[in-house]
């Protein structure tokens, strides 16, 4: 058989590269790699596994003529021209549950510090104020949580939830997934606009597409509560950050979370610096745990196309 090689562009956990050592399979890490240092170098290649910086364009693909899967370390694929991967007849897989944990874990983490106001009680602290009779919160207990896109880590964040003692609404574009997982997990689906209506606090969990970019604007937060809390695990561009900053000023949204951007990093961006919103660069998946696991399932997953062998998680 001939040596197959895999390149890796954004790293890659130690559980993963121990799997193709011991597979006997090659890999350079060229971790941080520029756009133009890919194109010279991707012909050599039989495999790509990426995070979300590296940008596989139809430029990419037109110089990969060895190509036959890329591996997404993660869930979104939307750094991926999945139409130039059809055309030149490349798989492209993905490690859709390995960060499922993490992600939904930062979710409860920020619907708490924007509810109990954490974020400002730390600054008034570390700037020798004692601000106790400042900061008064509110509880999730209670609290109608609209879940926008339930698959895997919007059911773990309903499961979460409701270990809070938060009554959780569920919105699918996705009929089969949205019946599917609502009666295993017994929440309610509805309607989109029934979420905006109803949800006390909105969390997205869906992946950025033709259908969802903009999900969020002017139009759909007028339909939300007064006072309503927004946050997104997701992907940027699902929200109109825009519409989302005028909100916040008009105070129809009392207050966000956000762990993704439009633009990352969103340089000197008026909406991350607002005082209502809570911010943090893109670490959804971002634990020791999840990494071992994306790894391991994106290697696993990239040696069994390379193989030809049934795939688990393949997105095109």
């Amino acid at each position: 058989m001939t040596a197959r090689r895999i390149l890796l562009t954004d790293g890659l956990a130690d559980t993963g590269k121990a799997i193709l050592t011991s597979q006997n399979i090659a890999f350079d890490d060229k971790k941080g790699i520029e756009a133009d240092a890919l194109l010279k170098c991707i012909a050599d290649y039989d495999a790509l596994i990426v995070r979300g910086r590296t940008k596989v364009t139809p430029e990419v693909f037109a110089k990969a003529n060895k190509l036959k899967v890329i591996g997404r370390c993660g869930v979104g694929v939307d750094n991926i021209n999945l139409d130039a991967a059809k055309e030149k007849g490349v798989i492209v897989v993905n490690a859709p549950v390995s960060t499922t944990i993490a992600v939904a874990e930062l979710t409860m983490a920020l619907m708490l510090a924007m509810l109990r106001e954490i974020v400002k009680a730390d600054a008034k602290m570390k700037a020798d104020i004692w601000c106790k009779n400042e900061v008064k919160g509110s509880e999730l207990h209670g609290k109608t949580l609209g879940i926008i896109g339930f698959g895997h880590i919007g059911s773990t964040v309903g499961i979460y939830a409701k270990a809070f003692g938060m009554k959780v609404i569920v919105y699918d574009h996705n009929p089969v997934t949205s019946e599917t997982q609502t009666e295993k997990h017994d929440n309610k689906a509805v309607s989109f606009d029934e979420l905006l209506q109803k949800a006390d606090i909105i969390t997205i969990h869906v992946p950025l597409t033709d259908c969802t970019r903009h999900m969020i604007n002017a139009q759909t937060i007028a339909k939300m509560k007064d006072g309503v809390r927004i946050i997104s695990t997701a992907r940027g561009g699902v929200i109109d950050e825009e519409a989302l900053l005028q909100a916040l000023e008009s105070g129809k949204v009392t207050s966000v979370a956000l762990d993704v951007f439009e633009k990352e990093p969103p340089a000197n961006s008026p909406l991350v610096k607002h005082p209502k919103l809570i911010a943090t660069p893109h670490i959804g998946g971002e634990t020791k745990e999840a990494q071992q696991r994306a790894s391991a399932d994106i290697v696993n997953e990239v040696v069994a196309a390379l193989n030809g062998e049934p795939l688990h998680w393949r997105v095109a």
